[in-house]
């Protein structure tokens, strides 16, 4: 894996961790709590492709976000635990938590050790200030920003860490920005996009990785199966999409059956802490 990594200051943080987006913040997936219900169930079931097909995260974005001393951590909408695995290779103490019971039996097979429970972000079932760092990989655009952070706040210690993952195809690339489009992956977050987070937590900050996963144009498709477009679309549309990847991947892009590709990602993590008394600086 490669990986080039810039960190930076949010210039509009103070804004966004009061829970109010700054001018660049409304531009991530926009999502009403029905259409959050709706896409959400597409991932219900699938556990075992899920895991196999997606894309851990880059261990530079554990070790900027955890800070030194923490010792346990909840890592919400876990799904099959691709962020839990650097929180246990960390040595920390994980509470996994996920709505989907199919999503939970396959981490509990990966990791065994690991308290899996079901629960979301809104309602978490855990202990008050149990928790050194609160992780959400992928699915803070599930949840309702302002119920979560003040969810994630009853859990966290003073001072805890709130962090928010997503992996993205970087389509600063311009194959890749095609390909993100046949793929239908959502989850491509504009230039200047920062979280909304709640009024209990501050100092919201970003860290950027860049890396490439080795991936054949088999692989791609099978990626593109786990897709929230592609789970719920009808046979026709999924047909269509793979017929469009097989041509680009082959025939527009060239790539022989089985060849390995470096698909470039970039991982955004964004993190905050705890307001109790003075925010740390």
């Amino acid at each position: 894996m490669k990986e080039f990594c810039v960190s930076l200051r949010s210039p509009g943080a103070a804004n966004s961790a009061a829970g109010i987006p700054g001018p660049a913040g409304p531009r991530g997936p926009k999502l009403h709590a029905a259409r959050r219900r709706e896409l959400g169930q597409s991932f219900q079931d699938g556990g075992e492709h899920y895991d196999r097909v997606r894309p851990g995260y880059p261990r530079d974005s554990l070790d900027w976000l955890v800070p030194p001393g923490a010792r346990s951590a909840a890592d919400l909408g876990a799904g099959t635990g691709k962020f839990t695995a650097l929180l246990i290779q960390r040595g920390l103490a994980v509470t996994a938590v996920d709505p989907s019971t199919d999503m939970l039996e396959q981490l509990r097979k990966s990791y065994p050790l690991v308290n899996a429970l079901e629960g979301t972000a809104e309602a978490t079932g855990l202990t008050d200030s149990a928790f050194d760092v609160v992780s959400v990989a992928q699915a803070w655009h599930w949840c309702e920003p302002m119920a979560a952070s003040t969810e994630i706040s009853r859990i966290l210690r003073p001072h805890g860490v709130l962090g928010l993952i997503w992996n993205q195809l970087d389509t600063s690339i311009p194959w890749v920005h095609r390909l993100s489009r046949i793929m239908h992956a959502g989850d491509v977050h504009k230039p200047g996009f920062r979280p909304v987070i709640g009024p209990e937590f501050g100092g919201l900050e970003s860290h950027l990785t860049q890396w490439e996963d080795a991936l054949t144009p088999e692989d791609i498709m099978e990626l593109t199966k786990s897709r929230s477009y592609y789970l719920r679309a009808n046979d026709a549309t999924r047909a269509k999409v793979m017929h469009n990847l097989e041509w680009y991947l082959h025939d527009h892009l060239g790539h022989a059956p089985g060849e390995t590709i470096g698909l470039p990602y970039m991982t955004q993590t964004w993190r905050a802490f705890k307001i109790q008394g003075p925010a740390p600086r």
